[in-house]
C-alpha cells in the first residue's frame, strides 16, 4: 500500500499513516457535551504495531492547570482507563462506556499484498483501480478507529460522575508517557477468569427472585434487544460487504470492456468505451453506498451491542449486590439463633442494605439515560445516512 513511512529508531522502515478528526465520525451519540470539559482526536498517527492518538482538551474547569493541552496517547491507555473505571466500587452503579476495539488492519493489509501478488494477472487500469479501492478501505477502517476512541473519551467527559474521576484526568493532562504496559499473560488469564466467574455468576443468579418490576423487564428487554441488534448487525454487514463485491466486480468488467474497445477500429469501439465508463460511474456509486451503510449503519449496530453489554454488566452487579443483601439477612438471622457476633451481622447487614439501596438507585436513572439517549442516536445516525445517500446520489446524477 502506498502509505507515508516513517522511519524508526535503528532505520527499521514502519508503514504509518495519519488522520484528521474534521473527517466525518462514523458514529454519531448525544453525548450532551458539557461545553466546560471538550475533547477530540484531531490528529493520530498509525505505525507498524500501534496507533498513536493526540488528545485535545478544552477546559475551563477548575481541576486543571491549563485550559487547553494535548497528549500523546495509545491503545492500551484507553484500555487501563476503562479497567480503573470498571474497578471502581464507587461507579457500580454506573453504565461505563465500553471500551474502544483494539486497532486490527490486519484485513486490509492482507487484501493489499494479495493484490500485489496477483498484480501479473490484470491490466494496469485494472490494479491501480483495486489498490484504490484497498487503501480506501484501510483509511476507513484507521478512521473508524479513531472515532471509536474519541467517542469512548466524550462518552466519560459527558458523564456528570465519571467525568470527575481522578484518573480520567491523569489521562487528559499528564504530558509524560503513562508507562501502561500490554497485558501478560497472567493478567490475561486473569481477566478471561473473571469472564468464567461472571458467567458462572450469571446461572446462578438466574434464580434470584427481582424485588423490584423495574429491573426485571429491563433485563427481558436488553436481552431481547441484543439478540435482536446482533442479528441487525450481521444482516448490514452481509448487505455492505454485497455492495462492496458488486463494486469489485464493476472494476473487472469495465477494464475488460475498455481492453476490447481498444481491440476494436470499428464504430462500436465508441459504445464498449461508453458503456465502460457506465460500469465506471456504477463501481463508484455501489462503493459510496456501501461506503455511508457501513459507518452510519452497521457501526451504530456494533456500538450498541457493546453499550447493551455494558447495561447488562450493570444488571449483574446490582443482582450481585443483591444476593449479597439477601445472604448478609440470613447471616443475621443465623447471628440471632446463635446469639453470636450479632452486632458484627447487623452492621454488615446494614452495609449490604445500603449499597444495594444505592446502586439500585443510581442504575435505575442510567438505565433511563440509557434508553433516551439509545433512541436519539439511532434517530441521528438514521437520518445522517439518508441525507448522505441523497447527496451522493444527485453528485452521480450531476457527473
Amino acid at each position: 500500500m502506498s502509505l507515508p513511512m516513517q522511519q524508526e529508531e535503528g532505520g527499521e522502515e514502519t508503514e504509518a499513516t495519519t488522520v484528521s478528526s474534521s473527517k466525518m465520525r462514523s458514529v454519531s451519540v448525544d453525548l450532551n457535551i458539557d461545553p466546560s470539559l471538550q475533547i477530540d482526536i484531531p490528529d493520530a498517527l498509525s505505525e507498524k504495531d500501534k496507533v498513536k492518538f493526540t488528545v485535545h482538551t478544552k477546559t475551563t474547569l477548575p481541576v486543571f492547570q491549563s485550559t487547553e493541552f494535548s497528549v500523546i496517547r495509545q491503545h492500551e491507555d484507553f484500555e487501563w482507563l476503562h479497567d480503573t473505571l470498571t474497578e471502581t466500587d464507587e461507579y457500580a452503579g454506573l453504565i461505563i462506556p465500553p471500551a474502544p476495539a483494539k486497532p486490527d488492519f490486519d484485513g486490509p493489509r492482507e487484501k493489499m499484498h494479495k493484490l500485489g501478488e496477483g498484480e501479473m494477472s490484470m491490466t494496469r487500469e485494472e490494479f491501480a483501480k483495486m489498490k484504490q479501492e484497498l487503501e480506501a478501505e484501510y483509511l476507513a477502517v484507521f478512521k473508524k478507529t479513531v472515532s471509536s476512541h474519541e467517542v469512548f473519551l466524550q462518552r466519560i467527559a459527558s458523564h456528570p460522575v465519571l467525568s470527575q474521576d481522578r484518573n480520567f484526568h491523569v489521562f487528559l493532562e499528564y504530558e509524560q508517557d503513562l508507562s501502561v504496559r500490554r497485558k501478560n499473560t497472567k493478567e490475561m488469564f486473569g481477566g478471561f477468569f473473571k469472564i468464567v466467574v461472571k458467567s458462572a455468576d450469571e446461572v446462578l443468579f438466574s434464580g434470584v427472585k427481582e424485588v423490584d418490576d423495574f429491573f426485571e423487564q429491563e433485563k427481558t428487554f436488553l436481552v431481547n434487544y441484543y439478540n435482536r441488534i446482533k442479528e441487525a448487525c450481521a444482516k448490514a454487514d452481509k448487505m455492505t460487504r454485497s455492495h462492496k463485491n458488486v463494486a469489485e466486480d464493476y472494476i473487472h468488467t469495465s477494464a475488460c470492456l475498455n481492453s476490447l474497445a481498444r481491440e476494436e477500429s470499428t464504430i462500436i469501439k465508441k459504445y464498449l468505451l461508453k458503456i465502460s465508463e457506465l460500469f465506471e460511474k456504477l463501481r463508484k456509486v455501489e462503493n459510496r453506498v456501501s461506503s455511508d451503510e457501513d459507518l452510519k449503519l452497521s457501526e451504530l449496530l456494533r456500538y450498541y451491542m457493546l453499550n447493551i453489554e455494558a447495561a447488562k454488566d450493570l444488571l449483574y452487579r446490582r443482582t450481585r449486590a443483591l444476593v449479597d443483601y439477601e445472604n448478609s439477612n440470613k447471616a443475621l438471622d443465623k447471628a440471632r439463633l446463635k446469639g453470636k457476633d450479632v452486632r458484627l451481622a447487623e452492621t454488615h447487614q446494614q452495609e449490604c442494605c445500603q449499597r444495594f439501596e444505592k446502586l439500585s438507585e443510581s442504575a435505575k436513572q442510567e438505565l433511563n439515560n440509557f434508553r433516551r439517549k439509545r433512541i436519539a442516536a439511532f434517530r441521528k445516525n438514521l437520518v445522517e445516512m439518508t441525507e448522505l445517500e441523497i447527496k451522493h446520489a444527485k453528485v452521480h446524477i450531476l457527473e
